[in-house]
C-alpha cells in the first residue's frame, strides 16, 4: 500500500508493507501488475512499482568453525608437558611464556603386535623405550598399544 501526501512545499511517498496472517506469501495473482499498480513520482516523473508476489527471503547461515583436533603437546607415556618460565629482558622484566616438551613422531616395531606404531613421544621416552622395551614402557604407563 502506498500513500502519497503533498503539502505547498514538500511531497512524500511511503510504502507499507501489506500484513498477512500467515508466514507464507499471497496467492500469485493473474493480473500483470501489483496491486499498487503503477505510480508516477511528483519529484522526477520515474515510475515505482511495488510487486507484491516477490519477497526477500533473508539468508540464514551458522558460522560453524572447522574442527580439527588439535594434538596436545603432552607425552603419553611419560606424562611430559610445556613448563610456565618467564622471558627474562635486559631490564629485568619479566614475560610469561612456555617451555614446550621436545616430541618427536616416531615409527617403533611392536614385536608382540607384529607391526609399527607410529606415536608421538618425547626424546626422553624414546630413550626409556630403547632401554626398557615398549612393552614395558606401555604397561607402566597405561597405555593399551592395541588400540594405537
Amino acid at each position: 500500500m502506498a500513500v502519497v501526501t503533498a503539502s505547498p512545499y514538500t511531497s512524500t511517498l511511503r510504502f507499507f508493507r501489506p500484513q498477512f496472517s500467515s508466514n507464507r506469501p499471497p496467492a500469485l495473482k493473474t493480473e500483470p501488475y501489483s496491486e499498487l499498480g503503477f505510480l508516477t513520482s511528483q519529484l522526477s516523473g520515474i515510475k515505482i512499482s511495488y510487486d507484491t508476489n516477490v519477497f526477500a527471503k533473508p539468508i540464514f547461515t551458522q558460522f560453524r568453525r572447522p574442527f580439527q583436533p588439535v594434538a596436545r603437546r603432552v607425552c603419553p607415556f611419560t606424562g611430559k608437558k610445556s613448563n610456565r618460565a618467564n622471558k627474562v629482558s635486559h631490564s629485568n622484566h619479566k614475560t610469561k611464556r612456555l617451555q614446550f616438551v621436545n616430541l618427536q613422531y616416531k615409527k617403533i616395531w611392536w614385536e608382540a603386535g607384529k607391526r609399527y606404531l607410529k606415536l608421538r613421544l618425547s626424546t626422553k621416552a624414546i630413550k626409556t623405550i630403547e632401554k626398557n622395551g615398549l612393552d614395558a614402557v606401555a604397561k607402566k604407563a597405561g597405555i593399551d598399544l592395541r588400540k594405537q
